[in-house]
């Protein structure tokens, strides 16, 4: 029975995905089948984390967040959980080897949304590295299924995704961090006289973490290629929408892309990809 207890917490990931991220829930359907269930286990971990501290304001945050941080080890360690998020997380981790170090610099990354409001140069690559980067290490882990080779070869380009589509997150949610959270990520940056320059500034550190990002995906394994391919389309068109915008609209609305033009990307990935044009 124990494996309809597993596939039931792994379908409580999936659900998690499919309710808070379209783009990224396209992207997975499109893995080998034996892919996807990992990818819906890491990306529930780290969404209910990111709640935590993004969302729960009547609530001890502070508390839930090292509650949260001790029951994820201690599920790590005896390998069962009854929270049904950590439970396939665990699976995940025991399976492809995901290293401690990186859930760790993930927690900190969320820690740290709890005591900083402004960022230094350093604290600000810290952050990124924690809250982004490693998390597309833990899915790159599952990506080379235990060839190492393979991952030490995409892991820059897979830290480099990571940090952009972070960057991107925090564009486009400016007038949210700022307004409801009192946070501005960007370091130097005043949110109050946001300039076109800054803006400008910011895109070129984007642009230069996409086309190192791109130099990894198209070596990645055939049965995730298309998926990964197809999130770094999405936020790419994303991007140039923020590209294309004035300086004074990032600071006052939140910037998408329709689900509409999601799906023609979709399409239009997976025909590039059959036609081996990526």
């Amino acid at each position: 029975m124990l494996e309809l207890y597993n596939k039931t917490c792994l379908e409580c990931s999936k659900l998690i995905t499919n309710r808070y991220s379209t783009s990224f829930s396209l992207g997975i359907r499109v893995f080998d089948k034996r892919f996807r269930s990992p990818i819906y286990a890491i990306y529930g971990f780290v969404r209910f984390a990111d709640e935590i501290v993004d969302t729960f304001h009547e609530y001890p945050k502070e508390e839930l967040l090292s509650r949260f941080w001790e029951d994820t080890y201690r599920a790590i360690d005896e390998r069962i959980s009854l929270n049904p998020v950590l439970q396939a997380f665990q699976e995940t981790v025991h399976k492809y080897h995901i290293e401690r170090e990186l859930i760790d610099a993930f927690l900190k990354s969320m820690e740290m949304d709890l005591y900083f409001n402004e960022y230094d140069p350093s604290k600000y690559k810290e952050y990124i590295y924690g809250s982004a980067e490693v998390v597309g290490l833990m899915c790159l882990r599952v990506f080379c299924e235990g060839d190492d080779a393979m991952y030490q070869r995409l892991k820059e380009s897979a830290r480099s995704l990571g940090s952009a589509f972070q960057k991107i997150n925090f564009l486009r949610d400016m007038a949210s961090d700022f307004d409801d959270r009192g946070r501005v990520y960007f370091p130097g940056v005043d949110f109050t006289q946001f300039t076109a320059q800054d803006k400008i500034d910011i895109e070129a550190d984007i642009k230069k973490d996409f086309d190192d990002a791109y130099k990894g995906i198209i070596q990645l394994p055939k049965g995730v290629r298309l998926g990964v391919y197809l999130a770094y389309v999405y936020y790419t068109n994303l991007f140039q929408k923020i590209r294309q915008s004035p300086a004074e609209r990032v600071t006052q609305e939140r910037i998408r892309v329709h689900d509409g033009k999601k799906m023609y990307l979709l399409f239009s990935s997976a025909l590039r990809n059959s036609l081996n044009l990526l």
